[in-house]
């Protein structure tokens, strides 16, 4: 049973170390302080564009569907602990609501966070622009 225990801890830790390592790196330059959080738009059930600081843009990319996001009604809830700013996908704790007070929540694993060029960000289509 000791043993069992034992590869069961070791495991969970190295599926830990894993998911962590998967992830991209921090960059200072990416970062932005969350009251600077300004628009979201969904593009599909596995993409998102924000907007930050009036002209800054970044590409969130979902690790599974989150159907809820390209809902007309959806209304993103993001939960922040400790630091003020985001700089990677670990600092996102992202949930999607229907709109209606005490409706069901979905949460969405950011996989990916990807601060757009200019050039990027003007190419996103207008029907998509945060």
């Amino acid at each position: 049973m000791r043993l069992l225990l034992s590869v069961i801890a070791t495991s969970a830790v190295l599926i830990g170390h894993a998911s962590v390592a998967d992830a991209e790196p921090v960059n200072a330059d990416r970062c932005f302080s969350i009251s600077r959080f300004q628009a979201w738009k969904a593009i599909d059930d596995h993409t998102m564009y924000i907007r930050v600081n009036r002209n800054q843009y970044y590409r969130l990319d979902m690790a599974g569907r989150c159907a809820m996001l390209t809902r007309p009604d959806a209304h993103l809830i993001t939960y922040w602990r400790g630091t003020s700013s985001v700089c990677s996908s670990l600092d996102w704790d992202l949930r999607v609501s229907q709109g209606v007070p005490g409706g069901i929540t979905e949460p969405c694993i950011v996989k990916t966070m990807t601060p757009l060029t200019a050039a990027q960000a003007n190419a996103i289509p207008k029907k998509f622009r945060p």
